[in-house]
């Protein structure tokens, strides 16, 4: 499956950055968990889900539990609890309709970092892995799809508060993250517009 549609390539065209498009998509785009996207998920105590209506209305909510509720179980699956919540059941009920996902990683702080992964989600009621999560009344199995690491400029260290270094203001010139000079993407990078 393609990782870009004809309104991302438009916006890529008139932004000049088709080809560093291409190239993060061939260098850090995959489709299954590595050991670095297990330990890291694994590491924290919150994400965020993004679901679907069947007509595409979107919906986002915050996921939380203790640190490595979500557990990656295999390279093709990823699995986390329902706890109990507000009745409303805007995600499960889209996940039960539109099994259509988007999962966000993040850790904020000093070493910031981000992770999407997008892909189908199922939810099992009587899973057996229930006894191995305390407290919740479903287990949602994951199967990625697209797997790729997210440039983590713009997340804020909150410990220390400050917002990020990349957040573009009128004092001073841009920061440019490493990434960008990096011999692998140097090449596509388009010149920022003034």
């Amino acid at each position: 499956m393609p990782m870009y549609h004809n309104g991302n390539r438009e916006l890529q065209s008139l932004f000049g950055s088709t080809a560093l498009a291409d190239r993060l998509e061939q260098r850090l785009r995959h489709s299954e968990f590595t050991e670095d996207d297990k330990t890291f998920i694994e590491s924290l105590d919150y994400f965020f889900l993004a679901t679907a209506t069947p007509v595409g209305q979107p919906d986002c909510s915050f996921k939380g539990g203790p640190t490595g509720f979500v557990r990656v179980l295999q390279a093709d699956l990823l699995v986390w609890p329902d706890y109990d919540g507000n009745g409303m059941f805007k995600s499960l009920g889209n996940i039960a309709i539109n099994p259509s996902v988007g999962l966000l990683f993040i850790r904020m702080g000093d070493k910031p970092r981000r992770l999407r992964a997008n892909g189908r989600a199922v939810i099992s009621l009587d899973d057996p892995l229930m006894p191995d999560f305390p407290g919740a009344q479903a287990i949602i199995r994951f199967t990625p799809i697209d797997l790729f690491p997210n440039c983590p400029r713009y997340i804020p260290d909150p410990a220390a508060a400050k917002p990020s270094p990349y957040i573009p203001n009128d004092r001073e010139p841009p920061v440019e993250p490493k990434w960008k000079s990096m011999d692998m993407f140097s090449d596509v990078v388009p010149p920022r517009k003034a």
